[in-house]
């Protein structure tokens, strides 16, 4: 996965509104359907892939240029019913160069939207202003009722996302993924072209059409605004250029710099940086699983093999403002993000994927479902999952006990390191066993007992020594006789 920097492309704002040169020749009010945007796809597939050329001017339009101009509130789209949602646009940048087509579809019709110089403020000199009636532009914003905040946002490549019920964005998704664990060989299909449709108050369908070396797709994300946060029903339909070794399915980007088990990664005074701090995966057989996330020393990559998951996704779990002090940015609001398929997956992986990180502004973390079976031209792959962004700590729902805690640090023999772990939940009427696994490596010693004042808090903790230069994998989970009580800890010990 390729560095990107956060700092210009998650905190982009402004917008102009285009008619691109390709839909200037289309009647007004096309006749639009979902099976006619699956056939488009199916037919890019096919032909040669040819790469949307970057705007020349884009490259000037840096970080300060995009937040010295403005998007004129008066001039967002739809905006007319109370209570209503809006749109609002993203113009080129250095990190977004290639325009996107945007339509408004409406009773099966989608009309193209026409750029106004008129509808984005730029200072004399800004080089937004610069870009030209022609350039294009680089993605939306769906806004909130009260203007003074967006609920989703599609901006670069095929990446998305939508803040927490707090209004505080933090991690991403993707339409695809594409090689990603393999080094040097990851490639980033993007969305070419979009269609918006209006289906409530705070509801809007986005239909998007995805290209790339490898691979073509239709996506249709039936989205709302609730009280919990953001809901998406995604809909793909992906055709195959070429073969890929590793397609990754409902993807998310994170950010994990260090967290109260790593403090030496850490060069900022706050105590803990992360957009992201566990992957959770509920197993088809009901068991979770807990993948805390680490700032590897080197690029690192994890396979949970699955059949049927009734979900995954990557968590903010940690909640409390003064384990991050963070009184700008709130890394405590971020959303969670978990994926449910619609309907079977079948046999796979999930697989996390990470590369070290000595910042806050470097998405290191991905997460993915890879379907097994091979990924060649001509197989049509179809995936319906939802999406929901939320503040959610264990969205698995499982009833057992969850991570709470994760320290590490020496242990009492030279060469022993020492995995503290505390589950939270734990029902008082039961004393758990410990059961534990240590791959690469050894335990010297294992404990378990509830902390004293803290009601469901059970602490673990697990001296182990290291038996290569390979990461000791540690798994662990309390139990009752063959039942588990929490949820199955995965911990790499020298990643």
């Amino acid at each position: 996965m390729i560095q990107m920097n956060r700092r210009t492309i998650l905190t982009a704002s402004g917008a102009a509104l285009l008619l691109p040169q390709s839909l200037r020749a289309q009647a007004k009010g096309d006749a639009f359907s979902w099976d006619a945007l699956v056939a488009r796809a199916q037919a890019l597939a096919r032909a040669p892939y040819r790469e949307t050329p970057p705007n020349p001017g884009a490259a000037k339009v840096d970080y300060n240029a995009l937040h010295a101009a403005r998007f004129r509130d008066e001039r967002t789209l739809w905006g007319d019913l109370p209570g209503d949602t809006g749109v609002r646009f993203f113009p080129l940048s250095a990190t977004a160069p290639q325009p996107v087509e945007i339509a408004i579809v409406e009773k099966g019709r989608a009309t193209p939207l026409r750029y106004d110089p008129a509808m984005f403020d730029a200072p004399a000199g800004n080089a937004v202003g610069a870009l030209g009636p022609d350039a294009g532009f680089a993605g939306f914003r769906i806004m909130n009722a009260a203007r003074d905040g967006d609920w989703l946002s599609f901006l670069g490549a095929s990446y998305f996302r939508a803040p927490g019920p707090q209004k505080q964005f933090g991690l991403s998704a993707r339409a695809v993924a594409i090689n990603t664990s393999i080094q040097g060989q990851e490639e980033f299909p993007r969305f070419t072209h979009f269609w918006l449709e209006r289906t409530g108050a705070t509801s809007v369908t986005v239909y998007a059409l995805l290209d790339g070396a490898s691979i073509a797709g239709a996506f249709r994300f039936a989205s709302s605004l609730g009280r919990d946060g953001v809901r998406q029903d995604v809909t793909a339909a992906l055709f195959p250029r070429r073969a890929i070794r590793e397609l990754g399915i409902s993807p998310m980007t994170s950010m994990f710099w260090y967290d109260q088990a790593n403090r030496a990664k850490g060069t900022d005074w706050r105590p803990e940086i992360h957009d992201s701090d566990l992957l959770s995966i509920a197993s088809g057989d009901g068991g979770v699983q807990a993948r805390p996330i680490v700032n590897p020393a080197n690029p690192h990559f994890s396979a949970f093999v699955e059949r049927d998951p009734k979900g995954f996704g990557l968590l903010q779990r940690d909640r409390d403002f003064d384990h991050y002090q963070d009184d700008g940015v709130f890394y405590d609001r971020r959303p969670s993000l978990w994926a449910t398929p619609a309907a079977g997956w079948g046999a796979g992986q999930v697989r996390l994927y990470a590369f070290p990180t000595d910042s806050e502004y470097t998405d290191n973390v991905a997460a993915y479902w890879t379907p097994d079976g091979a990924v060649k031209p001509g197989r049509r792959i179809d995936a319906r999952y939802r999406l929901d962004w939320s503040a959610a700590r264990a969205p698995a729902s499982s009833g057992l006990a969850i991570v709470e805690n994760v320290w590490r640090g020496r242990g009492e023999q030279d060469g022993v390191e020492r995995l503290v772990v505390d589950f939270s939940g734990v029902p008082q009427d039961i004393k758990p066993q410990v059961w534990s696994d240590v791959a690469n490596g050894a335990a010297v010693k294992t404990a378990g007992y509830p902390v004293l004042g803290r009601p469901g808090l059970f602490r673990t903790v697990i001296d182990l020594r290291r038996g290569s230069t390979v990461p000791a994998d540690v798994r662990l989970q309390l139990r009752s006789g063959n039942r588990g009580l929490s949820e199955m800890l995965h911990y790499p010990i020298g990643a």
